[in-house]
């Protein structure tokens, strides 16, 4: 991924609506969700969220197709690691241990 494509999907998730959208995205995995289902989870209108994929959409972030009469929205798996890739592949002068994922630890009470 080269600098500006990555300023640009950065700038695409700098927004809490769209950021949500992405994470929604990223959560449910490749089979994606249908444009009715994102707004009603979200609460959000759906003239706002259509302008809210489109900008995820021309970032290269999401992806639509057609099933019927909807529209599913699915993320780009491939972009979203290159744009991580982008981000540490520098890291910690080339220590890229320093830069694994943590692991969320769940504490049962």
């Amino acid at each position: 991924m080269r600098s500006p494509e990555a300023v640009e999907a950065l700038g695409a998730l700098a927004h809490e609506h769209r950021l949500a959208i992405y994470r929604m995205l990223v959560e449910r995995g490749p089979d994606g969700l249908a444009a009715g289902v994102i707004a009603e989870r979200l609460g959000i209108a759906p003239s706002s969220l259509t302008f809210h994929l489109q900008h995820l959409q021309r970032a290269g972030l999401i992806a639509p197709r057609r099933a019927s009469r909807q529209l599913i929205y699915a993320a780009d798996f491939a972009r979203m690691n290159a744009l991580v890739g982008f981000l540490t592949e520098n890291c910690c002068g080339g220590d890229q241990s320093a830069c694994q994922p943590r692991v969320r630890q769940v504490v049962s009470v």
